[in-house]
């Protein structure tokens, strides 16, 4: 069976999506998104450069809607630009572009899988990602010099599918990102914490350049 076209498996060209998903896509997600990018920015210049696109919706997605006002300070506190963000509810096509999905819970794990479209192999909790990304030798990725960021980035979630079954969470709550919604700013910050502290390593393992110190 071919892939859904734009799912960026053939062709050097294509970019490699990734989708961040939480419920209302205007406070996880939002804030993986831009934290995303931001990080891409530091260790690529320009992400788009590399062919990395990073989006995000919401399983029950404000269509329209600005993030929240406490997510923008958040990303204000890492440096990370919240300008131009619009939520969305999400749509088959979002998970049939996407290379890679990352989801706030287990649950919107199980919702996008749900959604079909072979999304198993590329839909994981972001503290999931980067459990199995922390155990994969960077050793056997391609080069991101050599070879191109996008052809890491596939091995990458290629080779977390194949692990999955063997590094299970401690426990169940240590794979969830719980909703800052309508909590005050000191939760949220914890949780922007939470999200920039999971994805340093997943950034490092998808471009092969460590965060800049």
């Amino acid at each position: 069976m071919m892939a859904p076209e734009g799912r960026g498996i053939a062709g050097q060209d294509t970019p490699f999506r990734i989708l961040h998903v939480s419920t209302g896509n205007v406070c996880r997600s939002p804030i993986t998104e831009r934290l995303t990018r931001h990080a891409l920015v530091d260790r690529l210049g320009d992400p788009l450069s590399g062919g990395l696109v990073v989006e995000s919706a919401g399983t029950w997605g404000h269509e329209g809607a600005p993030m929240e006002t406490n997510a923008e300070v958040v990303l204000a506190d890492f440096g990370a630009d919240a300008t131009g963000f619009v939520g969305r509810e999400l749509l088959d096509e979002h998970v049939i572009r996407a290379d890679l999905v990352l989801t706030a819970t287990r649950d919107h794990r199980a919702q996008v899988i749900s959604m079909g479209h072979s999304a198993g192999l590329r839909t994981f909790t972001l503290k999931e990602f980067t459990r199995l990304v922390r155990a994969i030798d960077p050793a056997t990725l391609p080069d991101a010099r050599e070879e191109g960021v996008v052809e890491r980035a596939r091995a990458l979630v290629r080779a977390a599918a194949a692990l999955r079954g063997w590094l299970l969470a401690p426990t169940a709550e240590a794979d969830e990102v719980y909703d800052p919604y309508g909590a005050p700013i000191t939760f949220f910050r914890s949780v922007g914490d939470e999200i920039n502290q999971a994805l340093d390593p997943v950034v490092t393992a998808l471009t092969g350049v460590s965060a800049p110190h």
